[in-house]
């Protein structure tokens, strides 16, 4: 499950950067002049290097509501409040002043209520990413916006057939919402299985990242920054830096890991225990034993932790999504870039001592999951994502356009299935993520995807093309679809879908 980018893969995307590089050296100096935030020092403080993971806290993970009778009804209020992250006192934005936010558990055929109240200075609102649930009105509407001081009602009937597993909510007012993530505001929604699978603990495990000024506030982003997508300087997990989770030796853990980073492709490991994966976004037809995960932002991954004694260390690795060459082409000239670290992060520890509690239970084996290869589709399209040589909003387009949320883009008849096809015609790879409606991975660069695969969120390599299959049943109504990489959606990568 390797992401590691092979010679041509670089040659492509240098084509694509250097392409450009007279229209970027020319347009640096006047770029360098709209840098009206810094980067953040106390790099000792933010340091994760996976060889020296240093002393660590017990893992608290989020407070959970539970629905009850069918229903879940709850209020989140988005606030700007003051904890301890990465061993310091900082402020961030929280909702109900946790960080993250209490995780919703929900069962298929509930009702979910989220009274959102904003005591924000800016505007912002919800997207419940992932669920299944209509775009319309009180539901998943990302064209709904919350002023600072007023609270709106969500309301999500949950499909009785809705899939189990892991999600997640998070702000979505365009403009706004790389830096309400990156300031703290995310939490996770799990939707139990009728028939749960017995583990010994059932974790979640939101990764997330951000940089923290000398006082102890959330720092600034910069154009360039805003541009290769920002990545945070402490990586956290749950809200916590370095995290320490305790076991026993034989014990199967269900982990359900969140890709919760504003930019940050993570491709974790956890050397030294075994490891099933149930699903990324959503349950796979299969379990596959694996030794790494790559998440791009927005992705989910339902693993099976089967622990053995001794001390592990769940680490990113460093993926190459195109920033590094970015920033070393010379487009970082005038201002701090974010180019990624070449060394591994430490994430978290697990120790695993005591007697052996040898798990007899068989890992689940296949289910059914369903497959558009052989349907009927009532029509191809393709999508093309692209970057522009500017730096402010609009620099980054879907089909040649930036984000207006007054035009529809497409217009989809109910109950099709459609075929898209995502070009990407830039040097960095997108993390394309389309509301409510799954997408069937078909293929990659041309290449089949052998297995049933579904995703919300699927990665479009640089230069590359991916396509997928998209059955637009069970709800109609207008919604989006957009880089995941959310300074990218905020410069314009995202346009609307209607579904009639």
């Amino acid at each position: 499950m390797s992401n590691s980018a092979p010679p041509t893969r670089y040659n492509r995307r240098r084509a694509l950067l250097l392409a450009g590089l007279g229209l970027i050296t020319a347009t640096a100096g006047a770029a360098g002049l709209a840098w009206t935030a810094t980067h953040a020092a106390d790099t000792a403080a933010t340091s994760q290097d996976a060889s020296t993971p240093g002393p660590s806290e017990s893992l608290a993970e989020p407070a959970v509501l539970q629905s009850s009778d069918g229903v879940l009804d709850v209020t989140l209020t988005a606030v700007a409040d003051t904890g301890q992250v990465g061993g310091r006192a900082a402020t961030t934005l929280r909702y109900n002043g946790a960080l993250p936010g209490p995780t919703l558990r929900v069962r298929p055929g509930d009702r979910l209520r989220v009274t959102l109240v904003n005591q924000l200075t800016d505007p912002t609102n919800l997207h419940v990413h992932g669920l299944q649930v209509s775009p319309q009105g009180n539901g998943d509407n990302p064209f709904v916006m919350i002023e600072p001081g007023q609270s709106f009602p969500y309301e999500y009937s949950i499909p009785a057939d809705h899939p189990a597993g892991t999600f997640w909510y998070h702000p979505h007012h365009h403009g706004r919402a790389a830096d309400q993530v990156f300031a703290g505001l995310y939490g996770a929604i799990v939707i139990d299985d009728p028939d749960p699978i017995t583990v010994a603990a059932d974790r979640v495990l939101l990764i997330s990242d951000m940089t923290l000024d000398p006082a102890g506030t959330v720092a600034g982003v910069t154009a360039m920054q805003r541009r290769q997508g920002r990545e945070g300087e402490l990586v956290l997990v749950d809200g916590q830096r370095l995290p320490r989770l305790t076991s026993g030796p034989g014990r199967r853990e269900r982990w359900r890991l969140i890709n919760a980073c504003t930019s940050r492709y993570l491709r974790l490991r956890l050397d030294g225990q075994e490891l099933t994966l149930l699903g990324i976004d959503l349950p796979a037809a299969a379990p596959d034993r694996v030794s790494e995960v790559l998440l791009t932002p927005g992705n989910r991954a339902d693993l099976l932790v089967t622990t053995r004694a001794g001390v592990s260390t769940l680490t990113a690795v460093p993926v190459d999504r195109g920033v590094g060459m970015m920033a070393g082409s010379g487009m970082g000239m005038g201002g701090p870039s974010n180019r990624p670290s070449d060394t591994p992060l430490a994430l978290a520890t697990l120790e695993v001592q005591g007697p052996d509690a040898a798990e007899s239970r068989p890992i689940p084996g296949s289910r059914s999951v369903r497959d558009l290869r052989a349907a009927k589709v009532s029509q191809t399209r393709t999508v093309t994502l692209a970057m522009t040589m500017g730096m402010g909003p609009g620099a980054f387009t879907l089909d040649g356009r930036p984000f207006d949320p007054a035009r529809t883009d497409q217009t989809v008849g109910a109950g099709d299935v459609e075929e898209w096809t995502f070009t990407n015609t830039s040097a960095m790879d997108h993390p394309l993520h389309l509301h409510v409606w799954p997408m069937q991975l078909i293929a990659t660069n041309g290449v089949a995807t052998p297995e049933v695969t579904w995703r919300d969120v699927v990665n479009v390599p640089a230069g590359g093309r991916t396509t997928v299959r998209i059955a637009f049943d069970r709800h109609t109504g207008r919604s989006m679809y957009h880089c995941h990489i959310l300074d990218h959606e905020d410069l314009g990568m995202m346009a609307v879908l209607e579904v009639t």
